[in-house]
């Protein structure tokens, strides 16, 4: 390489550099935010009451809404569930006739893998 031997060091230099503090800033964000993820829920929503500082009257009523939304929730989730399953399979209809069979096994070992994630905490919960 005539005239840019120079040059070779600090970019190989910086680019070393750049993906170490890649790795570093991938480290510190794992660490914050996989910690609140694999704390159990009822965990985390204790800490957000604790930390408004609320009065025992405010914690009871802050509690009784929740409880009663909660409630809301799971009455209107049981009542969709039909409608919801029925949709799933319209899709799957659907997608089969687009997808190789190869795809279509595919397909289902990643919805499958991500429906698992999501049970075990890793979004919305059931």
């Amino acid at each position: 390489m005539e005239g840019g031997d120079g040059v070779f060091g600090p970019v190989v230099g910086v680019f070393l550099l750049g993906c170490l503090a890649g790795a570093l800033s991938m480290n510190v964000y794992h660490a914050h935010f996989s910690r609140s993820l694999l704390e159990p829920r009822g965990e985390r929503y204790e800490k957000m009451l604790d930390r408004l500082n609320l009065s025992a009257a405010q914690r009871s009523q802050v509690e009784q809404i929740m409880k009663d939304s909660r409630s809301q929730l799971v009455e209107i989730r049981r009542q969709s569930e039909p409608r919801y399953k029925e949709i799933r399979k319209q899709t799957d209809d659907r997608l089969q006739t687009v997808l190789s069979p190869q795809q279509w096994q595919q397909w289902q070992e990643m919805t499958q893998e991500m429906r698992g994630r999501r049970r075990r905490g890793f979004g919305p919960q059931r």
